[in-house]
């Protein structure tokens, strides 16, 4: 993949945030980034948070991933700010942008992100699948994140399987000379066998500190008052 070419931001204009990866798609990158929402919010932090891309819209215009981030941030942003793009059919991003004869620029991510800098201290950034999710020819999520210069939280869906997932993706981050801040193991399945013995194994490979487990069931606003946030980004 090409590196971007987005400038970085200046340092004085730089505030704290986090992107948000996950192991997979449908495993709770949205769940997490919405309870870190509440948790900002508790801590009498402003938070806001971002997708940049979505895909899947309803007959109203509307995603239900960008319309969760919305109702939890405690700022107010413009619509085209929080998701430069949409697209309507829930498949892979790259493909739907083809089929709607558009591209992914990632100076336009990065300049909507630096204008949701200046209305919230904290701005999370949503990524879309996994961490290396096509964006087009040249470039995926990963460049996203390298663009952003956002350290990393790692949302691992906790199922059969996770070790791996979990594993080649913060291997994958590491590759890339980001910074992973933390993981958030997310129960997105209550009946896994050997819970304990499976975060035991990931707590003991990972690099970065578990910045806490969200049970299943529970809700952003109860989940909030059971994660570490990381330490400040940027």
């Amino acid at each position: 993949m090409s590196e971007p070419t987005a400038p970085p931001a200046r340092p004085e204009q730089r505030r704290a945030g986090w992107f948000i990866t996950g192991t997979d798609t449908e495993i709770g990158k949205t769940f997490v980034a919405c309870t870190l929402l509440h948790a900002l919010r508790r801590s009498g932090l402003s938070a806001l948070a971002m997708k940049p891309v979505a895909a899947g819209f309803d007959e109203h215009g509307r995603n239900d991933d960008v319309e969760r981030l919305l109702a939890a941030s405690s700022v107010q942003a413009p619509r085209a700010l929080v998701n430069p793009y949409g697209f309507a059919a829930a498949i892979a991003p790259h493909i739907a942008a083809a089929e709607e004869g558009r591209s992914i620029e990632l100076p336009r991510i990065v300049a909507s992100f630096e204008q949701l800098q200046a209305l919230a201290d904290v701005v999370l950034v949503e990524g879309v699948g996994g961490f290396c999710v096509p964006l087009g020819s040249t470039c995926d999520t990963a460049d996203l994140a390298a663009a952003l210069q956002l350290p990393l939280i790692l949302v691992v869906g906790m199922r059969l399987g996770c070790i791996n997932h979990a594993l080649l993706t913060a291997q994958a981050i590491a590759a890339r000379g980001l910074a992973l801040a933390g993981w958030v193991a997310n129960r997105i399945d209550p009946a896994m066998s050997r819970f304990a013995e499976n975060r035991a194994a990931l707590q003991a490979r990972i690099a970065a500190p578990l910045l806490g487990v969200v049970e299943y069931g529970t809700t952003p606003e109860q989940a909030a008052t059971l994660l570490q946030m990381p330490d400040r980004a940027r």
